[in-house]
């Protein structure tokens, strides 16, 4: 039997997003609830001293090229988005606001598909506001709360647990205490998580 596991994210990465899309076969499958854990993969990658592939032409360049092999590996709509990378840093601190009020999943899930599904300009905050009404959230107060203080801080001390416990981007798995980087490795977090 498999138990649920961490998924650490970032709406920023395309390779969440496909890893997202898997585990909602496999808690579907196994009737478990993965344990979503939001990260600013900016502030990760600045604590690891690590550049992000976005920002290196060949890797970005390889990027759009492995993520359309991904995709159609598995039988996933997916977009590259145009206006990537995309400025995730409210979005993220929306799954927070989204988590107090139980829409997590429904939240996480609609920005996901707008980003890599849809291609939508998500760094638009009018885009987004348009987003956001159609998921019955109220823009103005969703912006209010993403920015308040104890929403970035919880936002930021998530993103320090997780450079504590080794992980240095997304998607990132742990399982027994053992940490998987990357959308290629459900597998291994499974059986590590059937143990």
């Amino acid at each position: 039997m498999t138990k649920p596991f961490d998924f650490y994210f970032d709406f920023v990465s395309p390779y969440s997003f496909f890893a997202h899309k898997e585990i909602q076969k496999i808690e579907k499958r196994n009737s478990i609830k993965i344990r979503y854990k939001p990260i600013l993969l900016g502030g990760l990658h600045n604590l690891h001293g690590i550049k992000a592939p976005a920002f290196i032409p060949a890797k970005a360049k390889h990027m759009i090229r492995d993520c359309k092999l991904i995709a159609e590996k598995n039988k996933i709509k997916f977009k590259f988005n145009s206006y990537f990378p995309i400025k995730s840093l409210n979005l993220m601190r929306g799954v927070l606001v989204a988590e107090e009020d139980n829409y997590k999943n429904y939240y996480i899930d609609n920005i996901y598909n707008c980003i890599w599904q849809d291609g939508l300009n998500m760094n638009d905050e009018n885009v987004l506001q348009k987003v956001l009404k159609n998921l019955n959230v109220n823009p103005k107060t969703f912006f209010l709360r993403a920015a308040s203080t104890s929403i970035k801080e919880s936002l930021r001390k998530k993103t320090n647990d997780a450079f504590e416990r080794g992980v240095f981007g997304a998607p990132s798995f742990v399982s027994n205490n053992k940490v998987f980087w990357g959308q290629d490795r459900i597998e291994f977090v499974c059986k590590e998580a059937s143990k």
